[in-house]
């Protein structure tokens, strides 16, 4: 149990850590919760700083994958088969949301004056990278549905592990409920935002407490409840 304990703190201190280093990666590249348009601007102002902020975000998504091999850890002894599959989920989302980046790249690489370019006008150019940073969000938002369905597995095993809290494990599979409603609302109504908000507070409440138990608390001593599927 006790190294139960000591692999729930490092899966918490991952999962804290993806969530820091994406806010500050917002924080300097303003990309993640910004209009397009703010995010060229960010760009053409401060490209240093966008730079620092796109490669902070990549690393952001290593530290969650690197959450989720140690939380599959955890969890393997309590139902092997979905804790692989909340680990494929998760991996899946790391794939889509790496080369996802490769859109947001590109706005610098528009940007950036290469002679190349020079072929085309500065407004021209700066449609370009408006279009691109569009097509990285809607990219982020496609990584939700692998990102949002790999909570229910994973908050599943954590009601029935026996040594978490279940009512974080009651969080965890709201929050995918959450998510595949926030991708219908981009894709379907994208003019109305204030859906999506209450499934935000579900998604903040649910991934930074979780990551905040697992961290502090770790798990209790309690024997794990074996709920092989399969």
């Amino acid at each position: 149990m006790d190294n139960n304990k000591k692999i729930a703190r490092i899966a918490g201190l991952f999962y804290f850590m993806f969530i820091l280093t994406s806010v500050i990666a917002n924080m300097f590249g303003k990309f993640v919760f910004e209009e397009a348009r703010v995010t060229v601007n960010q760009i053409l102002a401060h490209e240093s700083l966008f730079r620092t902020g796109f490669l902070i975000s990549l690393i952001s998504y290593v530290l969650f994958l690197l959450a989720a091999w140690y939380l599959y850890v955890l969890l393997e002894p309590v139902g092997k088969k979905l804790a692989v599959l909340f680990l494929l989920l998760n991996l899946a989302g790391f794939a889509i949301s790496v080369l996802d980046h490769l859109n947001l790249f590109a706005s610098v690489l528009i940007l950036g004056g290469a002679d190349y370019l020079k072929a085309f006008q500065s407004v021209q150019l700066q449609s370009q990278a408006t279009l691109f940073v569009d097509l990285f969000k809607y990219g982020s938002t496609i990584a939700q549905i692998p990102y949002g369905v790999w909570l229910f597995p994973l908050g599943y095993l954590v009601y029935k592990s026996g040594f978490l809290p279940k009512i974080l494990g009651i969080l965890l599979i709201a929050d995918c409920f959450a998510l595949m409603i926030y991708v219908c609302q981009r894709f379907l109504f994208p003019g109305y935002d204030v859906i999506s908000y209450p499934c935000w507070a579900v998604s903040f409440l649910a991934e930074f407490g979780f990551s905040l138990w697992l961290l502090i608390m770790g798990t209790k001593k309690q024997e794990p409840i074996a709920v092989e599927v399969g």
